[in-house]
């Protein structure tokens, strides 16, 4: 089995779970949501010990890839993700940025888009890609079966779900990615959500109230 570790670097204004994931045994790891910050960033890659392979993004909003054109520059390494359907949003970002104080905010291109049947490699790691559409139209999760693990973006939180009052939101289509898509996934598996802690979907199916209104 190949062991999958991860670790959170809290960034921007909106403390956003910018993470790195990582193959215990190479060594080689994902920076995943870099919103902005991306000297604390570097710092936390360099500190680690870990290989970057790419950059992953789960959506295009700012707090998620504000600071991924920079990082990509700066680390030399590709992008993958979102769906294309969050492309309106990654070309926004200057403008994003500039409407919270992040000025270092530039619009990106991914090197590759994705979509639902897809797969990512980090290391030895294989991430399943399922869209999610609902918090942003182009929202995906990245899914290790092998260590039951699920890099949500802002799909689920513990204990609530992503706004959809942004635009292109949409809370019935939030609702049905949630229950299609994590749901199957398995009670057992853990996500790391954009915000706030790791959750567990077997709890979050029969304890979070936006799940059971």
């Amino acid at each position: 089995m190949t062991k999958l570790q991860a670790f959170i670097i809290p960034v921007t204004p909106f403390q956003q779970n910018c993470s790195l994931v990582f193959d215990e045994a190479r060594k080689l790891g994902a920076i995943v949501d870099p919103g902005g910050d991306v000297p604390t960033i570097l710092d936390a890659i360099s500190q680690s010990g870990i290989t970057i392979e790419k950059i992953l993004l789960t959506h295009g909003h700012i707090d998620h890839a504000g600071g991924a054109a920079e990082l990509r520059e700066k680390l030399g390494v590709p992008i993958e993700g979102p769906h294309p359907e969050d492309l309106f949003l990654l070309e926004g970002l200057a403008q994003s940025g500039a409407q919270y104080g992040m000025v270092d905010a530039r619009p990106v291109t991914p090197d590759r888009w994705l979509k639902e049947g897809d797969g990512v490699t980090v290391g030895d790691l294989t991430f399943a890609i399922y869209e999610a559409p609902g918090h942003t139209p182009g929202s995906v999760v990245f899914f290790n079966a092998e260590n039951r693990f699920a890099l949500v973006g802002d799909v689920l939180f513990k204990g609530s779900i992503g706004r959809t009052d942004f635009p292109r939101g949409d809370h019935a289509a939030l609702i049905r990615s949630i229950k299609e898509k994590l749901y199957p996934l398995g009670d057992d598996v853990i996500c790391l959500p954009g915000h706030g802690q790791p959750c567990q979907i077997g709890e979050e199916r029969q304890t979070n109230p936006f799940l059971n209104e």
